[in-house]
């Protein structure tokens, strides 16, 4: 801290220069500070400016980009169940219109060779269901086909360890098979039902079309259309989720940037005021200086 110091009739030490100078100084050290800021908008510039701030800004910085990466994970679960939701729709609506030929097949007003017509037709419609499976698709892996498990990122806590999703279709899940290989016994979880076996379906052996079976065939047509809506179902739980989980990881990023604004940005109204306020001091310190530097010169009169 400056102390008014007179120099008396000194000419060798001009201690009221050297405050003026030290002061001038600091004025020049703070409009370079003011102006920096206002320059980036950041009150942190580098770890002197707030070394305690530095630090939990930094930290800050950090967990926003592992919720950043978190939220990417989110979007990509979404568009996995999106796309696997949309597979499904269309091998319900598949799977129905085969249900409703098999109902027709049941009428015992259809001849034999009308019979044989709706199973052909039918075996088609499980021909597109094989597609659909098969093209759902994303990043590589089919998802519908019961073999898709993936693990989805979708959090950290606190210490940050992983929050992970869990999307396994491996098991109790699972409903599609190869539909066009001679060894399926079973479709959609159901055991028995072979789709394969409408491309059989002959005048002389109407197989699952049959009078004998056709009662069977319709139960099991049912419980495969009501596997597919339980499968549907427990995507869509996953997506709703995720909805959540998208919304909460939002907020969180939001919280956090305003959080880090306000340890590192520049407030621009008072970074501007203190701009001015050392601009005076610089003026007035230089002004100073002149006058001091002219003291000297008045005792060395006495020499004369």
């Amino acid at each position: 801290m400056p102390t008014a110091i007179s120099g008396g009739g000194r000419i060798a030490t001009n201690t009221p220069a050297e405050n003026a100078f030290n002061a001038l100084s600091r004025a020049n050290d703070n409009i370079a500070q003011r102006q920096l800021r206002l320059a980036t908008g950041k009150r942190i510039n580098s770890a002197a400016d707030d070394v305690a701030g530095f630090i939990t800004s930094k930290a800050l910085s950090s967990r926003v980009g592992s919720l950043q990466g978190a939220l990417n994970a989110v979007g990509d679960a979404k568009n996995v169940a999106a796309i696997a939701l949309d597979g499904l729709e269309n091998v319900n609506s598949l799977l129905t219109e085969i249900k409703n030929a098999a109902s027709s097949a049941a009428s015992g007003a259809l001849g034999t060779d009308e019979k044989v017509s709706l199973a052909q037709s039918a075996a088609r419609l499980a021909d597109q269901i094989q597609t659909v499976v098969d093209s759902t698709v994303f990043g590589g892996e089919e998802l519908i086909n019961g073999s898709f498990s993936g693990d989805f990122v979708i959090g950290f806590s606190a210490t940050n360890s992983l929050l992970t999703i869990q999307v396994d279709l491996t098991t109790a899940n699972s409903f599609a098979v190869n539909i066009n290989s001679s060894s399926n016994t079973s479709f959609a979880g159901v055991s028995g039902l072979d789709l394969s076996a409408l491309n059989s379906v002959s005048s002389s052996s109407l197989g699952i079309f049959g009078d004998s079976t056709i009662a069977a065939s319709l139960t099991s047509f049912a419980t495969a259309l009501s596997n597919v809506n339980k499968f549907a179902s427990f995507i869509g739980g996953i997506v709703n989720r995720l909805d959540s989980q998208e919304t909460a990881l939002q907020s969180q990023i939001t919280n956090f940037n305003a959080a880090i604004s306000r340890i590192e940005d520049a407030d621009v109204a008072l970074e501007q005021l203190e701009l001015i306020k050392s601009q005076f001091l610089q003026q007035t310190s230089i002004i100073s200086l002149a006058q001091a530097n002219q003291s000297p010169n008045t005792f060395l009169q006495l020499l004369g």
